[in-house]
């Protein structure tokens, strides 16, 4: 049996009909100050392509906060260099777009350079 999804308390289909100003009261302060204020152009927008399902979905906007609205769909996140294929899910629920498009790529070090200090140098070459 499928686990039922729970957030803040609330089921799946409360969630979605939840309206802005109610969804608002859920999250913590800085987003719900953040949705209070009002979105700007470019995130209208985004949620306007989202609500209207547009198949290819690309976007710059990485403080835009994911709503309910936004759940199973693809989106293309915009990290700095390319564009990053995310798949929204319920639990992304009130989190950024900008948490699921890494913009740092992990360091992998290899074999030790030409000038290498002396302790460095005295690695196996492999």
């Amino acid at each position: 049996m499928a686990k039922e999804f729970v957030w803040y308390g609330l089921t799946w289909d409360k969630v979605e009909k939840l309206s802005m100003d109610e969804f608002a009261t859920y999250l913590p302060a800085r987003a719900r100050r953040t949705l209070k204020r009002g979105m700007r152009e470019p995130e209208k927008k985004l949620l306007k392509e989202v609500e209207l399902g547009a198949p290819n979905i690309k976007t710059h906007c990485r403080d835009m906060i994911i709503t309910p609205v936004f759940a199973g769909k693809q989106i293309k996140i915009h990290n700095g260099k390319e564009f990053f294929l995310v798949m929204i899910e319920k639990d992304m629920i009130g989190h950024r777009l900008g948490e699921f498009s890494q913009t740092r790529k992990r360091v992998e070090h290899s074999a030790p350079g030409i000038g290498a200090t002396r302790s460095s140098a005295s690695m196996s070459v492999k």
